[in-house]
């Protein structure tokens, strides 16, 4: 795994993977497509028509797809050596052949779903929730460290084994003070809220909300994002997109509103003409710094070519419904219901829109 800068023209980010990509295509139509004229020949010289050369394919122009690309939210700094990672978000991007199609989905943090044994880790194995993966899988026995290259390791042969999908191309792990640095850099975001959301963490101001005296919760004013379309800067977009407390499908009302944010921020960024201003970009690279990490086999690049046509218009936001698991009155986790798990085979078999078409009410419409 590599942690670096580059990690943010991933192609599948969609937002910030998406965006560069367009201005990796600004970069090569704006190169020269013939040279500089010379001097005049002279008229005792003979006169040479020079052979045209034909350029070499730009990396990633062989990228065809269909790809499914993984976008991990964690739960702090991904850089801190001796930290157990979770994936507090987990969205997957399929695109679909030819490039010009994409579907965002979630699943959820607490999905309870069977881990394959593995020794790197010390991990038997067992069926535990999803969240879980990446820190179970990051453990180096013998020591107090954590390898989150490990982690993402276990946590993409978990995922095959549930989806069905058999590799993942590329993948994000991006924490939330990162996508709050990404917002800020694109001057706020304009979302459409859908429902009324309280902030469990935050009071109004942006400032935290103390914890009761004794613990168990927060106490004071909170914020409060009603519906409508509303410009929300970096920290109200993250607050927003990681409530769940209140709401009355709990995560999975925070899985639109985050795939919604992905979305939203990719449109501001198209909007404002950033492709093409090379030196913004490279500011929001800075930014973002070791807040993000890149996972994938093939460069960063050559995805965000692949993709470069890829707009908002061309993603749509799938829902996939599920319900709580338990035994013995204890909360276990979340499982998918037919109807979720039938997206999914979708997935595989590459009969999403004929799916979508026969179960329209898992499309988010805002």
């Amino acid at each position: 795994m590599q942690s670096n800068k580059l990690g943010l023209w991933v192609g599948g980010a969609v937002v910030v993977a998406l965006l560069a990509g367009g201005g990796i295509a600004w970069a090569v139509t704006s190169r020269p497509s013939h040279r500089t004229a010379g001097p005049a020949p002279s008229s005792a010289a003979p006169v040479v028509a020079e052979t045209p050369t034909t350029p070499p394919p730009s990396p990633g122009a062989d990228i065809t797809g269909p790809l499914d690309l993984l976008i991990l939210g964690v739960d702090t700094r991904v850089s801190v050596p001796d930290w157990e990672p979770h994936s507090d978000a987990i969205m997957l991007l399929h695109v679909e052949p030819g490039l010009k199609s994409s579907y965002l989905y979630s699943l959820p943090r607490d999905l309870r779903v069977k881990m394959p044994k593995f020794p790197k880790a010390g991990f038997p194995g067992g069926t535990y929730k999803i969240t879980e993966a990446m820190g179970r899988g990051s453990r180096v026995p013998g020591s107090e460290k954590h390898d989150v290259a490990q982690g993402y390791e276990l946590l993409t042969k978990s995922l095959s084994a549930y989806t069905g999908i058999k590799q993942f191309q590329a993948g994000v792990i991006l924490n939330f003070g990162g996508l709050q640095k990404l917002t800020d850099a694109l001057g706020g975001v304009d979302l459409v809220i859908d429902q009324k959301v309280s902030s469990h963490h935050r009071k109004p101001d942006g400032s935290l909300r103390p914890l009761k005296p004794g613990g168990g919760d927060y106490t004071g004013p909170q914020a409060v994002y009603q519906p409508g379309k509303r410009h929300l800067v970096g920290w109200q977009a993250i607050d927003y997109a990681r409530q769940r407390y209140g709401l009355p499908d709990g995560d999975y009302d925070r899985q639109r509103h985050q795939r919604q944010l992905v979305k939203a921020l990719l449109g501001k960024a198209m909007d404002e003409g950033l492709v093409a201003d090379q030196t913004r970009l490279q500011s929001i690279m800075d930014a973002l710094g070791d807040s993000l990490v890149y996972v994938g086999g093939r460069q960063p690049l050559e995805y965000a070519y692949a993709l470069r046509d890829l707009t908002p218009a061309d993603i749509t936001l799938v829902g996939l419904p599920g319900s709580g698991v338990g035994s013995g009155g204890s909360y276990l986790g979340e499982q998918l219901t037919a109807e979720g798990k039938g997206f999914l085979k979708a997935v595989t078999a590459g009969q999403i829109e004929q799916y979508l078409a026969k179960h329209p009410k898992l499309i988010n419409k805002v």
